[in-house]
């Protein structure tokens, strides 16, 4: 009997252990009306829970990637890319009847099934889900040009605003002149990725001039591999160290 209990014991412990290596440590950030989990799952994919709310941004990875989390009360896609739109995943996860905000180039390309769930905006529009206001922010690349990976009002950032903090996902963007005039940003998630959004030195300069309380480089791996974070992190602080750069493994699944 003890060396059954060792055993269930031992197994539990291996189970725990392979459950925590899947998962990147959740931050909590508190709010006026409670706690702030932010969730980061891979390259541009993460979850925010609140108040007993949960948002699933970008989901990509399959349902395993969610293991664990609760269901979606609320999901936020920002662009057509299948790093971003993965009707698969979606398909995957208990997604019946949740409200999916998306810009209407992500509408126009979702399977029939899910129309009736899309809450489309438009760069600049705003709309309350779950009672959290949510606005939809440009994203595109520098300089504008019609053959850009990422055309000026085909995708959304957003900025959600919950119990007092407004938290920034910056999608697929350069440092365009919508993310550095952002004002009272608590919390922001900003890509920094060649060629498709922008360099470290590019993000870092943006990040300087709106000046984040705390910021999650995240979509960091470009053609030619991972992006330096650590020098993004050591030259924000160099000119603000009341910038709280904070460094996760966004790619520990792969």
């Amino acid at each position: 009997m003890k060396l059954k209990s060792i055993l269930t014991l031992a197994l539990g412990l291996a189970l725990a252990t392979a459950h925590a290596q899947q998962t990147i440590t959740p931050d909590t950030i508190a709010t006026k009306q409670g706690p702030l989990v932010l969730q980061p799952i891979t390259h541009g994919t993460l979850a925010l829970s609140f108040n007993g709310q949960t948002i699933y941004v970008d989901p990509t990875g399959g349902a395993e990637a969610f293991q664990g989390l609760a269901a979606p009360n609320l999901i936020l896609i920002t662009d057509i890319h299948g790093d971003h739109l993965d009707p698969k995943t979606l398909d995957a996860l208990p997604t019946t009847g949740v409200t999916m905000v998306v810009p209407q180039a992500v509408a126009d390309k979702l399977p029939e099934k899910y129309k009736s769930q899309l809450k489309v905006l438009k760069n600049g529009e705003s709309v309350t889900m779950i009672g959290i206001n949510i606005k939809a922010i440009p994203m595109y690349n520098l300089p504008e040009s019609a053959d850009a990976r990422h055309t000026k009002g085909r995708g959304n950032g957003y900025v959600l605003e919950m119990g007092g903090k407004r938290v920034y996902l910056s999608g697929d963007t350069e440092g365009i002149p919508e993310m550095r005039k952002l004002k009272n940003i608590d919390v922001a998630f900003v890509s920094m990725n060649l060629p498709y959004t922008m360099d470290v030195d590019q993000a870092a300069d943006a990040v300087l001039d709106f000046k984040p309380k705390v910021i999650y480089p995240y979509h960091y791996r470009g053609q030619n591999g991972l992006s330096d974070v650590a020098s993004f992190k050591q030259q924000v602080n160099a000119k603000n160290k009341k910038i709280d750069v904070r460094l996760r493994d966004w790619y520990a699944k792969q």
